[in-house]
């Protein structure tokens, strides 16, 4: 196996493997089947997983933004952001599952190095606007359910900003490689792009871009979220047990925690695997790892815009229902949505 990586520094892509080669841009990722990181039933796989991915995300985000434009009863403050989380799943979807697809099942990034950088750049704007958009989540039922500003009424208004402030944060953070801190390139197996983690080089400066994504992008969210769920917890036992005897407070109650529990998990799912491969990745320059490992994370991530509504949506009655009318398959109302029954507890405070 031979590698002459200090004469040979590909422009818009890096192999983090030594390869039998002299010539590394003979086997670009660009020009030729990347069947030396893998066997093609490997590449297959993670075609269809990726075309499920494409599938599923596309037509339940759409569901849920069609819906919304549909029906004035779910155009509310809290649907105003699971709609800015359904188009940045959509983003993710349409653009990253779909590129990565085709790329997969030709085994090589057939777009070439423009629409990979395009390609980077859009999953991860999509990527972090989705981020962004579960800690504004968690942040929105905070305020809501236990109340720290007293009176404060969250209205259509905030919403709408805190979605502003979402893209504006993504937009932040996915720029920076389109302008030297950093750059986007194919990963793993070299069939889908995202920020580049290998390479040492200076000119690139990837150490501090990865932990400024970790930092920004990933321990800010989570810690907001973490924060924001044990709050509400808090409230409702407390609520619940003011309210010992109503079964509807009760019920509420397990259903919320049933729905944090999920909400948490599905956070870390989507993104504790890429964090923690970037930041092994920077901390241990030079050590082997196996590339078909190292895409399995940025699959968990772009697979976010399938469980994300999921959680989100799905398990919302109201939007439910309304994607049943929609779909010709459900009559009637059924009850509002359990974040909405949470509302109503929360009103009655602790004795």
């Amino acid at each position: 196996m031979r590698s002459n990586r200090g004469e040979e520094l590909p422009e818009d892509f890096w192999i983090p493997i030594s390869l039998d080669t002299n010539n590394i841009t003979a086997l670009s990722p660009f020009l030729v089947p990347q069947d030396h990181l893998g066997s093609s039933g490997i590449f297959y796989a993670m075609a269809g997983f990726m075309f499920f991915v494409f599938v599923v995300g596309t037509s339940i985000n759409t569901l849920t933004i069609a819906c919304t434009v549909k029906y004035k009863k779910l155009r509310s403050h809290l649907n105003y952001i699971l709609v800015n989380l359904a188009v940045a799943n959509l983003l993710v979807s349409c653009i990253g599952s779909f590129t990565a697809c085709c790329s997969f099942s030709t085994r090589y990034f057939i777009f070439g190095a423009l629409a990979c950088k395009i390609e980077g750049f859009m999953a991860t704007l999509g990527g972090m606007v989705s981020l962004w958009s579960l800690a504004v989540i968690a942040f929105e039922r905070w305020l809501v359910i236990c109340k720290p500003l007293g009176n404060f009424v969250f209205k259509p208004d905030h919403a709408i900003a805190c979605c502003v402030f979402t893209w504006v944060f993504a937009l932040i953070a996915s720029l920076p490689p389109l302008f030297g801190w950093s750059r986007y390139i194919p990963e793993g197996l070299q069939c889908s792009c995202g920020p580049d983690w290998y390479t040492t080089n200076n000119k690139y400066n990837n150490e501090s871009y990865v932990m400024f994504l970790f930092c920004f992008c990933f321990a800010v969210p989570f810690a907001t979220i973490i924060f924001c769920y044990t709050q509400l917890l808090i409230t409702l036992k407390m609520a619940a047990k003011a309210q010992a005897e109503s079964a509807s407070t009760q019920k509420a109650e397990k259903e919320v925690t049933r729905m944090v529990v999920l909400m948490v998990m599905g956070f870390l799912v989507c993104w504790l695997p890429y964090t923690t491969f970037a930041l092994w990745v920077v901390n241990n320059r030079g050590q082997p790892f196996d590339l078909r490992l190292a895409t399995i994370p940025s699959c968990f991530s772009k697979a976010s815009a399938v469980y994300n509504p999921v959680i989100y949506v799905l398990f919302n009655k109201q939007f439910r229902s309304c994607m049943m009318m929609l779909l010709g398959m459900g009559g009637g109302e059924e009850e509002s949505s359990t974040t909405q029954s949470v509302t109503e507890v929360s009103k009655v405070g602790p004795a």
